[in-house]
């Protein structure tokens, strides 16, 4: 779909006011309060649940091999998470995980 340059500058201005007002809407609105110690205590988690939710759906079903499960991707996320439950560091499984990915990919053709 072509669109005219006046289209397309107003389609940018109203994603970016709507993310504005998403992000506003807790941050301005909730920002300077005290919040309740049970919800912190859930949004403790919310930075562990978005690393898994965002590697998941490459792990189960990668765009490179057209959606089938790939031994490699499965062996490194296996390799990541014992690696993370081990060790109980992010940085660490990270860095195992893309090793073990690289190093899989260049012997497992």
């Amino acid at each position: 779909m072509n669109y005219s340059n006046g289209d397309l500058w107003l389609i940018i201005l109203a994603l970016g006011l709507g993310t504005f007002l998403i992000r506003f809407s807790f941050l301005g609105f909730l920002g300077n309060r005290v919040l309740a110690p049970r919800l912190l205590r859930h949004l403790r988690y919310t930075a562990v649940g978005i690393l898994p939710a965002m590697v998941t759906p490459l792990i189960l079903w990668p765009e490179v091999t057209g959606g089938a499960l790939d031994p490699v991707r499965i062996t490194a996320a296996a390799l990541a998470l014992s690696v993370g439950l081990w060790t109980r560091n992010a940085i660490w499984a990270i860095v195992v995980g893309m090793g073990g990915l690289w190093g899989l990919g260049l012997i497992v053709p």
